[in-house]
């Protein structure tokens, strides 16, 4: 596989690299010089366990990853969905 940097630094990974290793939109990942080779690795932070709890507005069941998680927005709402069968 080849990809080009951009005039801004920016390096594209191919589709099915970025698929294979279940990176999503602003993962991070580790930058190393290994000799003449640039080796970039996912950064896997600390899992958060998903609950479900009852919204005390709605009185309605919800999915939380507790206090201090990311909310997430409709549209990466969506492209999480989409990955369900």
């Amino acid at each position: 596989m080849e990809t080009k940097v951009s005039s801004k630094g920016q390096v594209v990974l191919p589709h099915r690299l970025r698929q294979r290793l279940g990176l999503r939109p602003g993962d991070a990942l580790d930058v190393k010089l290994e000799g003449d080779a640039i080796v970039l690795r996912p950064r896997r932070g600390k899992r958060r366990k998903a609950r479900i709890i009852t919204d005390p507005r709605t009185g309605l069941a919800v999915l939380t990853f507790g206090p201090g998680a990311p909310v997430l927005t409709h549209k990466q709402v969506k492209q999480a969905l989409s990955d369900f069968p």
